[in-house]
């Protein structure tokens, strides 16, 4: 069920404006493959073959920044995935792009600049403001629809994300439509058993306010990374401390440390604190302390350790839903998988609902041979899935939707 009009619902022969997020890792100056432009690829073939003009926006980094590159090569990676010519322009909504899209004949593909290479686009403004501006009201009447895949971007108040749907009939592309579906299926779901969140990676801020949002949604939390770590120092392990030139752990504890002596005090028991942590010991090693035996904390811990995995994992087995936001450990160091493997693992063999959100998460399911159909839904959003958790509004969804009314 949604709540926006979808692909199913476009008039046929349309000359269609696309919004994408294939922003991707820059090496060499050259963008790197990943999920999303396999994801995206769904949407863009099955207008092309459709018999649509098809013509796509996208962006890749901020301005000043390292990874703020020419799309030009991101047309060359989606023509592989799409399996049919994907055109560049090196423009965005001058001359030459114009002459581009007017020349597109049925089932061609067109990806334009960089929107972020347009001063109209970034400021984050009310989507009335952005559907005046010149980016918008010189591409607007070129098209005939417009179709927003953007899901991970769908937080933003950008130009191409917001000022299209008040100018242009809007719909959900493919990635919208399962990323919505599914990352808001904890709010909209109804669970016969229990349903656990398990707790990681290194923003710990980010995975506090979720936990503090879902009080009476998620039965149990199943703690690791840095987010872990801090709630052990409020119950009272020294650990969750930065040693050395680390910058992780105290600034994050300034900022959320009363929330989460009030989680704890007030719903301890849902929460579940790693038992032991796994660290690299002086051969270069993995090595595991308990962490009831911690009396200082004098190395960085890299994972939950072993033991911690062997509690998690009956806790998923018999869980009706289960929600993944964050890494338990440093995974792309096979030494300190254990922890996020062993628990993606246990969800992949589990008959429940699952959700893993976070492209770097994800990457885990890839990187160590898992089959991403054992999952329910395997989220490349970051910020909007985050969102989606906490129950705060998608702007780019909130669009779609007031399109669709």
């Amino acid at each position: 069920m949604t709540d926006f009009r979808t692909l199913d619902d476009l008039p046929a022969d349309a000359r269609v404006l696309v919004r994408l997020d294939l922003n991707s890792p820059i090496e060499n100056g050259e963008p790197q493959d990943n999920r999303r432009f396999e994801r995206h690829a769904e949407t863009v073939r099955e207008l092309a073959e459709a018999g649509h003009r098809v013509v796509l926006m996208a962006h890749q980094g901020r301005p000043g920044r390292d990874d703020f590159t020419s799309l030009a090569g991101h047309a060359e990676i989606l023509t592989g995935h799409v399996d049919r010519d994907v055109a560049f322009v090196d423009d965005t909504y001058g001359e030459r792009a114009i002459e581009a899209i007017e020349g597109l004949a049925a089932g061609e593909i067109l990806l334009l600049e960089n929107v972020r290479m347009c001063d109209d686009e970034l400021p984050e403004e009310s989507p009335e403001v952005n559907s005046e501006t010149e980016f918008v009201q010189t591409l607007a009447p070129l098209f005939d629809a417009y179709v927003n895949d953007a899901y991970s971007a769908a937080h933003r108040k950008h130009a191409s994300l917001v000022g299209f749907p008040l100018v242009l009939p809007a719909y959900a592309g493919r990635v919208m439509e399962s990323e919505y579906e599914a990352n808001t299926a904890i709010a909209r779901k109804e669970f016969d058993g229990p349903v656990t969140m398990v707790v990681g990676g290194t923003k710990a801020t980010d995975v506090i306010g979720v936990m503090d949002a879902l009080e009476g949604t998620v039965d149990r939390f199943l703690l690791g990374g840095v987010a872990g770590e801090l709630f052990l120092r409020a119950a009272g392990h020294p650990v969750g401390r930065d040693i050395g030139d680390m910058d992780l752990f105290d600034d994050q504890w300034e900022k959320n440390h009363e929330t989460v002596e009030t989680i704890l005090d007030e719903r301890g028991d849902e929460v579940y604190l790693a038992s032991d942590l796994a660290y690299e010991d002086e051969d270069g090693e993995r090595a595991e302390h308990a962490v009831s035996e911690i009396n200082e904390k004098e190395v960085a811990y890299l994972d939950v350790g072993t033991g911690t995995v062997e509690e998690y994992i009956p806790l998923i087995r018999e869980s009706d839903a289960v929600f993944v936001k964050g890494a338990l450990g440093v995974f792309e160091d096979e030494r300190f998988s254990k922890g996020t493997v062993g628990v993606l693992e246990a969800i992949a063999e589990t008959d429940c609902f699952s959700v893993v959100g976070g492209g770097d998460t994800s990457r885990a399911i890839e990187l160590y041979g898992m089959d991403e159909a054992d999952f329910s839904h395997v989220s490349i959003a970051g910020g909007a899935y985050i969102r989606a958790l906490t129950g705060e509004p998608l702007p780019a969804v909130e669009l779609l939707q007031q399109s669709a009314e």
